[in-house]
């Protein structure tokens, strides 16, 4: 549980946590980095290690192959990582909020069982199939539909941008289907959506070529097509029907998360520039005694703080059981931003460095805009916040 008294503080477990992880980045990480970023090659060497140091299965019970942690011990770890490495934060962050956390949260006790012990250690990774070509921030467009016939789920249609869907140890993508029709109170049908399991190794699944992308070169990430593809009816993930309503919990959950991983890239560029500042010299002296220099440097570090207070706060208030939907949107969207803005200004900062794929910064620059996009973007994070207001 955070401790709170004059300022957010972490206890001797969490501080443990934030150094281990600190260190396994720096060793482990960052030597590897630019490689797998350059090649857009899948880390499996780095998510192998990750899971057995139990980084997968922080915010689960023992029970199920996890450390028993909680949320906010995921965040700490998020955002140590993507101080070196957006690309692996992400496949962290998206295989336990999107992969494992749909299952643990609605799930039968037969489904965790079956699925948790293997994606809380990283043997397996685990997706969720919600976006489509029309379906984004309007998951209700959901096109997908699924059918019950003979005890089976027969799933048709499309999905878009699926993290983690298609690596060597991608076992799983959850996907949301329509399975149906529901009528309001007032007499007008609306879409039953509902979120069914399905094995990437079923016959009719197919994850496509992947994306050529900007930034998150070695994450994993896929178009996905399913043609006919059968599951057992035991697979229906959670009530029939409430499929998008849990979903969106899940979202508000992860928007913490992809805020902690925001947080832990402009923090990374403020320690980058930091560096680079006291070490580059011009006109006779380190960059860092020119004072537009200084108090650039100085606003990257007060968006960082201010970032981090954020998730902090909705990290916090999760863990109590208060409402935190409001304190998500404003973490996601604060963090978003402070990432991007730190990104173009560390690498105003290098100069021409900043703009040579070796170094950090640059792969910080085509990784962050991402953190405005996905997982809700900055537009639905202030549509969620006027909401909060009275004002929509």
């Amino acid at each position: 549980m955070i401790t709170m008294a004059a300022e957010f503080q972490l206890d001797e477990e969490q501080q443990a946590l934030v150094e281990a992880v600190r260190e396994f980045t720096e060793e482990v990480i960052a030597p590897v980095s630019a490689r797998h970023d350059r090649e857009h090659s899948f880390p499996y060497e780095v998510i192998s290690q990750m899971g057995e140091m139990g980084l997968f299965g922080l915010p689960f019970p023992e029970e199920y192959g996890g450390q028993g942690g909680d949320y906010f011990h995921l965040c700490l770890a998020l955002e140590e990582i993507a101080k070196v490495d957006q690309s692996v934060a992400i496949t962290l962050e998206a295989g336990v909020s999107l992969g494992a956390m749909p299952i643990y949260r609605y799930g039968t006790e037969e489904q965790k069982q079956a699925w948790l012990p293997t994606l809380t250690t990283a043997e397996q990774l685990a997706g969720f199939g919600l976006t489509e070509s029309e379906a984004g921030s309007d998951a209700g467009g959901t096109r997908t539909k699924a059918v019950l016939e003979d005890g089976q789920w027969v799933i048709n249609g499309t999905k878009e941008f699926i993290t983690n869907s298609g690596t060597d140890i991608s076992t799983l993508v959850t996907v949301t289907a329509v399975t149906g029709e529901q009528t309001r109170e007032d007499g007008s049908v609306k879409k039953e959506i509902s979120t069914i399991l399905v094995p990437t190794d079923t016959k009719g699944f197919t994850a496509e070529p992947a994306y050529d992308k900007v930034g998150w070169n070695a994450s994993d990430t896929h178009p996905l097509t399913l043609k006919d593809v059968r599951v057992p009816e035991a697979n229906l993930l959670g009530e029939r029907g409430r499929g998008y309503a849990n979903f969106l919990g899940i979202l508000d959950e992860g928007r913490i998360a992809i805020a902690a991983l925001a947080t832990g890239a402009a923090q990374g560029c403020v320690d980058q520039s930091v560096r680079y500042a006291k070490e580059r010299e011009t006109f006779g002296a380190p960059i860092a005694k020119n004072q537009a220099i200084s108090f650039k440097i100085a606003r990257m570090q007060a968006r960082a703080h201010s970032a981090r207070l954020a998730y902090y706060d909705a990290a916090a208030k999760m863990n109590a059981g208060l409402p935190f939907k409001t304190e998500a949107a404003i973490a996601k969207l604060i963090a978003g931003e402070a990432a991007m803005d730190n990104a173009r200004d560390a690498t105003q900062v290098f100069g021409g460095y900043g703009f040579i794929n070796e170094f950090v910064v640059s792969r910080h620059y085509r990784d962050s805009k991402i953190l405005e996009v996905g997982e809700g973007t900055t537009e639905v994070q202030l549509m969620l916040i006027a909401r909060s207001l009275g004002l929509l």
